[in-house]
């Protein structure tokens, strides 16, 4: 028999069994590289994703602290007129934390959401394991 290249088309009926392997396994070896591949795409996308709840984290608590200070400024001066200044600053304070932390709480529950498993890899990996249990039959 005659030695084969690679992209040789002949019918398998005319291939030796070791042609046929050597097939399967350069195109598993393809298929490998192609499911790396995208693996490292979707893990990125997920980072980036989390990359951006974080950001919004930080921006939560950075409003929270510029409205504290903001709010005690005005507000505390203004409730001094009515009541003891240490209880118009803590009555000030306590409303600006919670709603800062209801922003900072919120962003942290949507960045548990996100699912850092390559759920589209892990299922082409399975797809890619029966075509490979079919074409070694």
């Amino acid at each position: 028999m005659l030695d084969q290249s690679p992209g040789d088309v002949r019918p398998a009926e005319e291939r030796s069994i070791g042609d046929l392997f050597g097939d399967l396994a350069r195109e598993l070896g393809t298929l490998v590289r192609q499911e790396i591949q995208l693996a490292k795409v979707e893990m990125s996308e997920k980072a980036s994703q989390a990359a951006r709840e974080a950001a919004k984290i930080a921006a939560g608590g950075t409003l929270a602290h510029a409205g504290l200070l903001a709010v005690i400024a005005a507000v505390i001066l203004a409730l001094g007129t009515v009541i003891p200044l240490w209880v118009s600053a803590l009555v000030v304070g306590l409303v600006v934390l919670a709603i800062g932390g209801g922003l900072a709480k919120s962003r942290l529950e949507a960045l548990k959401r996100i699912d850092p498993a390559p759920r589209q890899t892990m299922e082409t990996l399975k797809e890619d394991a029966r075509w490979a249990r079919e074409r070694a039959q």
